[in-house]
């Protein structure tokens, strides 16, 4: 085998990052997209030692476990790599990568690990940015999701399994409407366009829907005929707010540089376990309602295992977001003090708590690791759900230093978490209970929430 050869593998192992293995001559190569058992061949891109990397060409046998239906895009956008797989067996394959992964790190306590699914794995997602581009270079305007093969590249995906029919009724109105515009979309190599984004949230359990149309200033937009044809579009939902964002900046991400409120509100709401929340156009949300109902749910249930007795202690709730979690353990814990670094999140977790009633949560709005030795109460119990990256060194050292007689991590990083466990136990904190909770169905992704306590 040597870089650059194509050759045909049978992948056996699925990982948290996306990728399947495969072994031959002594190396183990790993491909993104690959399922487990199929037959491949794959090109060799990187090989080192008894390692390598690979891209698959060609499919030669599915898989046993690709018994699914998939998009019309499936082999294109990449979004959804485990979609042709049953969403039973999806469930089975993150769960063994999940006690692998801490099995390498030396943590043999998840040998048992329970997962948990999403109560719908398909239609699912409530929040969906869309790229304006092309398919071919110099073809016509499209709006959609970035090619596995050609990343510059935009295909639409009018036939996406993981958002529901109005996501698609106003992703198909928006293409053809600027179409019809012939508005240049923002090319980022040369820094000139005008299109740049769509993004669309949605209320699962309150059907609102915010519609937010991202341009750079480059190009005047006239946008009242695009207003008009979206709250004329036939919906299940209904369009709360539309919205036009200016973005000027050099990367590819939504920067909110300015926002115009083109119809309705700038905010939407959802219901979370009987609780109402607020949500801003670009505060954090989990993006699965229904799974983050089981996801808090599973939370509340261990929090108030741990809380029995002790329902006047000091609760700390930290990277909290829009208040979400303070909010739902509001009638479980009575002091709660919720930190949170993005300051409009913080401004609707205060107006969601008075939305729900909720008198008993602090927010606090700055960086944890700069906050969070600031505070003089004494946790009885700390809750964690930290970004992707995992706990700034400087915050793990101050909240470590509580000695909090209890930690729930909320891990939607479990990869980075099986790094962090170590220096927890090495802080006194042994394992109590863990559970795996799929948010993000057909993905690799998976979220876990574990129960730490200290040793006395």
């Amino acid at each position: 085998m040597k870089k650059k050869e194509v050759v045909v593998l049978e992948f056996q192992e699925f990982d948290l990052d996306g990728t399947s293995k495969a072994y031959c001559e002594a190396k183990t190569i790993t491909a993104k997209h690959a399922i487990p058992g199929q037959v491949a061949k794959v090109y060799i891109k990187k090989l080192r030692g008894n390692k390598g990397e690979g891209r698959v060409m060609e499919v030669v046998h599915k898989s046993p476990l690709e018994t699914e239906e998939v998009c019309a895009h499936f082999d294109v956008c990449g979004g959804c790599s485990l979609l042709p797989v049953a969403y039973e067996e999806q469930l089975e394959l993150k769960r063994k990568a999940l006690i692998r992964r801490f099995e390498q790190k030396g943590h043999e306590e998840f040998g048992e690990l329970e997962i948990v699914g999403s109560p719908e794995p398909r239609e699912y997602k409530n929040k969906m940015e869309f790229t304006f581009g092309n398919e071919e270079k110099d073809g016509p305007l499209t709006l959609g999701m970035h090619m596995t093969t050609r990343s510059n590249s935009i295909v639409f995906v009018e036939d996406c399994r993981i958002i529901d029919e109005d996501y698609r009724r106003i992703l198909k109105l928006t293409k053809e409407h600027f179409e019809e515009e012939a508005l240049p979309f923002y090319h980022i190599m040369r820094r000139e366009g005008c299109l740049r984004h769509l993004v669309l949230r949605k209320g699962k359990n309150t059907g609102e829907i915010l519609v937010n149309l991202v341009t750079t200033t480059q190009k005047e937009v006239d946008t009242s005929t695009y207003v008009q044809k979206l709250k004329s579009l036939e919906l299940d939902g209904k369009i709360e707010g539309i919205l036009h964002t200016h973005n000027d900046s050099f990367s590819d991400a939504v920067v909110p540089e300015k926002v115009e409120v083109l119809y309705g509100s700038p905010v939407f709401k959802d219901r979370l376990l009987g609780k109402e929340f607020r949500i801003s156009p670009f505060s954090f949300f989990q993006t699965n309602t229904r799974g983050a109902e089981v996801l808090y749910a599973t939370l509340r249930k261990m929090v108030e295992e741990v809380l029995i007795g002790r329902e006047e202690e000091t609760v700390f709730d930290l990277y909290s977001g829009t208040g979400t979690i303070g909010i739902l353990l509001s009638d479980v814990a009575k002091h709660i003090t919720s930190i949170e670094i993005v300051e409009e999140a913080v401004d609707m977790a205060r107006e969601n708590a008075v939305l729900n009633g909720v008198n008993n949560v602090r927010f606090i709005a700055g960086d944890v690791a700069k906050e969070v030795g600031k505070l003089e109460e004494k946790p009885y119990l700390i809750i964690l759900d930290p970004p992707r990256s995992g706990i700034h060194p400087k915050a793990m050292g101050d909240i470590l230093s509580f000695e909090a007689e209890n930690i729930v991590y909320v891990s939607c990083n479990p990869k980075v978490f099986a790094d962090e466990l170590q220096t927890f136990k090495n802080a006194g904190y042994n394992i109590v209970k863990s559970m795996a909770v799929d948010q993000f169905p057909n993905t690799s992704h998976v979220e876990m929430i574990v129960l730490m306590s200290k040793e006395r």
